[in-house]
């Protein structure tokens, strides 16, 4: 940890941490997150920066110019919560039933606010930060939403960057690479009819569940059977409903699951596949059948500069950096933000010891590490130094290693 800056922001931290304690408690889900962004943008106000509400729904925007220089980068936070019922006693644990703060962006927003208040003070920069408060990263595509709302038209970034926190790797550590980062996620649901009938005359109505059953058997094949081994993808089949009774052979079926997959041509084969094989079930089933193939996130790719400058930055930062061996197949709208712009998006580590491991991100007992604060701090406030240094264009500076 590099302990000038953290020097500089020691005393940010109590009132940041009460802050990220506070929005854990009060947890709001997707495009709901209206107390969370009224809190975002007062805070912002009170740094007299230049603030924007409602954009993509419920996104803050707040705009720090500094000196004359014309680049400019955003930094992004992501706001939303969980569908999920938090077991943890937590003393800031949530009091919103069935809603949890059970992937961190509690802390991320904490993060981002912290580096602005570092940065309004400091102003050891040259050019202007777009402070980025994203609604609706959980499955909702809230980065998309801003994008479609003008963002980058409104507030022109150069590059743009953002972190996660990841508890599989130790506080004190950051990973990134360049390429792909994070999966693309697409969900399939697939209905297949019959006419129902008796259970006992099987001989007299198309089978739905023996159809459903020999399909999930067969998209678990695709993968393994129509990939190139030196690709990676993972398609999942989650969900299965039809019937209601021991005695009736139900007239639908549905199937439900996902496909995670990093490049374009294996997302292409894979939904061709998918598609083929529901076709083949039911012709051989003398059912009917309807497949929706919904693309909802890219794959989060890493332009391999920025992921360069943001492992050089974690560096700066103190933190233990490495290149990250592998992607990881969970998906991040941030994808969005990365095919509009150059950036990177950052692992930092979190996990205090086989606990924090065993309490991964969407687990209902998951909370996040308040050390990793002024950790996210510093690394958004290398990112800007780095970006934006005084009297240097930040494309001289030379990147990692």
């Amino acid at each position: 940890m590099d302990a000038p800056l953290l020097d500089e922001i020691a005393d940010l931290l109590p009132a940041l941490t009460a802050l990220r304690q506070d929005l854990h408690a009060h947890p709001e889900l997707a495009f709901t997150e209206h107390r969370t962004a009224s809190l975002v943008a007062t805070a912002l106000r009170e740094l007299d920066l230049e603030v924007h509400e409602g954009i993509g729904g419920t996104g803050v925007v707040g705009v720090l110019r500094v000196g004359s220089g014309s680049r400019s980068i955003g930094l992004r936070a992501d706001m939303d919560a969980l569908p999920l019922t938090e077991r943890s006693d937590a003393s800031h644990r949530s009091t919103v039933p069935g809603v949890h703060h059970g992937c961190g962006h509690d802390g991320h927003i904490s993060m981002l606010l912290g580096a602005a208040r570092h940065l309004v003070r400091t102003r050891r920069f040259d050019g202007t930060v777009v402070f980025i408060f994203q609604p609706a990263e959980e499955g909702r595509g809230g980065a998309h939403a801003m994008i479609a709302d003008g963002l980058f038209d409104r507030f022109p970034c150069d590059a743009v960057y953002a972190l996660h926190n990841w508890p599989d790797l130790p506080l004190g550590s950051a990973q990134t690479r360049p390429g792909p980062i994070m999966a693309a996620a697409d969900r399939f649901d697939i209905t297949l009819r019959g006419r129902g009938g008796h259970a006992a005359q099987p001989h007299r109505t198309p089978d739905a569940i023996l159809a459903a059953s020999q399909l999930v058997a067969q998209l678990n094949t695709i993968v393994a059977r129509r990939i190139d081994p030196g690709e990676s993808a993972v398609l999942s089949v989650t969900r299965i409903e039809g019937g209601h009774s021991h005695n009736v052979l139900p007239a639908e079926v549905q199937v439900t699951g996902t496909v995670r997959s990093f490049d374009a041509a294996s997302q292409d084969l894979i939904e061709a596949a998918l598609r083929a094989t529901a076709q083949g079930v039911a012709l051989a089933g003398g059912i009917e059948v309807d497949v929706r193939y919904t693309r909802y996130y890219p794959a989060t790719v890493n332009s391999a500069p920025e992921a360069e400058l943001a492992l050089a930055a974690a560096a700066d930062a103190g933190l233990s950096t490495s290149v990250a061996a592998l992607p990881a197949f969970t998906s991040e709208d941030f994808a969005f933000m990365l095919r509009a712009r150059p950036g990177a998006y950052l692992w930092l580590g979190q996990a205090r010891g086989r606990a924090d491991v065993d309490r991964p991100l969407h687990h209902p007992g998951y909370d996040f590490n308040d050390d990793a604060l002024p950790l996210g701090i510093q690394w958004f406030a290398a990112v800007v130094a780095r970006e934006l240094a005084q009297g240097s264009p930040a494309r001289a500076l030379g990147r990692c290693g």
